[in-house]
């Protein structure tokens, strides 16, 4: 199959995610197989939350919407053109993916099949019918791909490479039981914010995305800000005020109750605004509905010591004060080329 026509299948994918969204989903003429997909959807994505507590309809259709946008022919050209994808390859490759996020190990499964490998996937059992469900519609599609999609329960046998994703604990497994295979393995990361109190309302209430969306579940989310000493956050938390609808759903709610009862007993010093603590801690991984902070002294001791624990973080948002950051806002909006851990994908499914 060519890589045109690869290409081709997946902008088929991305015209009919572009049908769904919270708020009108509707059928979009000329887009393929509705007729035999475009409901059998509305009913999943319904059914998700069932499935996974987290997976309200509103952050399946923002991942869905994510990636609508990115399956274009335009994103897909300007993402693949400095490869050289000209052939197909009889290797296997297997994933086993996580399911903290929406359709989190979709990007794994299409850099598999554009870098013309077959895939061997293990679902996380949080997100088991999403991606099962996008696989069949590429296979009608395009039925050359049948061959080539394989989802498994069991053992993993018989593949080639390895793109695992878990926590550091099963990390550590991972690596042990894939010692003799080519492999990216890919650990627990975190997302900082570093502030220096000359953000605009609408850049602080774009971090209230950043910190909010997917209940912060995500690596991509932001867990923990830097301020420069003295820092008032009061201009914060008016700023993402409106994102306290959050604590109407319910298990966000008994997250925030459980952890703030949890500091308190502990004596902890807390700031509250009755949907998001914020705690004063030197890690960055802060649990769901607490965003941890800590004071820098300088710019350039904090940019040094952000690179030494670049093994850590997954992205730095900030108003250019980083040269490394993305901007307020965008942690959940990856471009194709934005790899998981600065790992390139592509480039290793080249080498295997």
């Amino acid at each position: 199959m060519t890589l045109e026509t690869k290409k081709s299948v997946f902008v088929a994918l991305g015209k009919f995610l572009s049908q769904f969204s919270e708020n009108n989903s509707s059928k979009i003429a000329g887009v393929l197989h509705n007729d035999l997909f475009f409901d059998a959807f509305e009913d999943l994505i319904a059914l998700s939350q069932s499935h996974n507590g987290w997976y309200t309809p509103e952050q399946v259709y923002f991942s869905i919407q994510s990636w609508a946008a990115a399956l274009t022919e335009d994103q897909l050209t300007e993402w693949l053109n400095k490869y050289d994808l000209k052939s197909d390859s009889n290797k296997t490759v297997a994933l086993i993916l996580a399911g903290n996020i929406p359709l989190v190990g979709f990007h794994d499964f299409l850099s598999v099949l554009i870098a013309g490998h077959n895939v061997k996937i293990k679902t996380s059992s949080n997100d088991q019918h999403l991606l099962p469900f996008l696989a069949k519609y590429i296979i009608a599609v395009a039925p050359e791909f049948s061959g080539k999609i394989t989802f498994i329960e069991g053992k993993l046998e018989n593949f080639d490479a390895v793109i695992a994703t878990g926590s550091n604990n099963t990390a550590r497994y991972f690596e042990y039981y894939f010692k003799d295979k080519p492999s990216i393995i890919r650990k627990s990361r975190n997302s900082v914010a570093v502030l220096d109190g000359n953000e605009t309302k609408a850049q602080l209430t774009a971090l209230g995305e950043d910190i909010f969306r997917y209940f912060g579940l995500g690596c991509r989310n932001v867990s923990k800000l830097f301020v420069p000493k003295g820092y008032s956050f009061d201009a914060f938390f008016e700023a993402i005020f409106e994102y306290q609808d959050v604590i109407h759903y319910e298990k966000y709610a008994n997250n925030y109750d459980y952890n703030k009862a949890v500091f308190l007993m502990s004596n902890f010093k807390l700031l509250d605004n009755g949907f998001l603590t914020l705690k004063e801690d030197t890690s960055h991984a802060s649990p769901i509905s607490t965003v941890f902070y800590e004071y820098y002294d300088t710019l350039v001791e904090l940019e040094e010591r952000l690179v030494s624990e670049d093994e850590q973080l997954q992205c730095i948002v900030s108003n250019n004060l980083m040269e490394s950051s993305i901007p307020f806002g965008q942690t959940q909006k990856p471009k194709l080329w934005d790899y998981a851990d600065n790992v390139d994908t592509i480039s290793f499914l080249l080498t295997i």
